[in-house]
């Protein structure tokens, strides 16, 4: 497994451990922030994730899910994100980019 993918799992690990209450999603999104950046992937990637995290983060104020900011949807975003990064790492043309 090249060393993208293993980033990816951690990233993904730390997003299920946020989402089951083990991991405080503060210290979720510094991982995913500081993980990504080692990412070799295009800038459009960057461009999703960064206000996805945002959003993440400012979702935290809120106790409840409210009319601007779901958690669920948030979190769920955050895996598509990565599915479609691992995906992306993993295609034969991702080591010509």
């Amino acid at each position: 497994m090249s060393a993208a993918l293993e980033t990816l799992d951690r990233m993904n690990t730390a997003l299920a451990q946020s989402q089951n209450g083990q991991l405080p999603q503060s210290e979720m999104i510094r991982l995913w922030r500081t993980q990504a950046a080692s990412l070799a992937l295009p800038a459009r990637f960057d461009e999703v994730l960064q206000p996805l995290l945002d959003r993440i983060e400012a979702s935290v104020l809120f106790s409840e899910e409210s009319c601007s900011f779901s958690q669920k949807d948030l979190l769920a975003n955050l895996q598509i994100w990565a599915d479609k990064a691992r995906l992306r790492l993993s295609s034969p043309s991702a080591a010509q980019t």
